[in-house]
């Protein structure tokens, strides 16, 4: 069983920068890893991906140059470093680990997923 736990949500002004965390218990250093989010009424859509070694990472056009996934596997914690936030940024916000050890945009791919941390973007 993994077990994924988000933080670093929070209220902050537009342009401002959040750094999300997602401490996983379970094995994970050979998984890729993902971020998700959802707005209210709307449906969960990807954000990030990064593969299992770190080396490849994928991003959203929506957040891409604004947003940087990491992972420190040796923490087995995986990171959302977000920069220049924008109102739309607001969203409940899922570390998720994959099947597959490839970076994937698929949700389909994910099998265990966080309970989310809430992020709002204030204009």
């Amino acid at each position: 069983q993994v077990q994924l736990v988000e933080s670093g949500g929070g209220l902050v002004q537009a342009g401002g920068s959040l750094r999300l965390s997602c401490a996983a218990s379970g094995r994970i250093v050979t998984y890729a890893m993902g971020w998700f989010r959802q707005a209210p009424g709307k449906e969960q859509q990807f954000v990030a991906t990064i593969s299992s070694s770190g080396t490849t990472t994928n991003y959203a056009d929506s957040v891409k140059g604004r947003f940087t996934i990491s992972r420190d596997n040796a923490k087995n914690t995986i990171y959302l470093q977000m920069n220049s936030l924008k109102p739309e940024d607001t969203a409940v916000y899922y570390c998720a680990r994959s099947r597959r050890f490839i970076a994937t945009i698929q949700r389909d791919d994910y099998d265990y997923w966080g309970q989310g941390t809430q992020v709002t973007v204030s204009s």
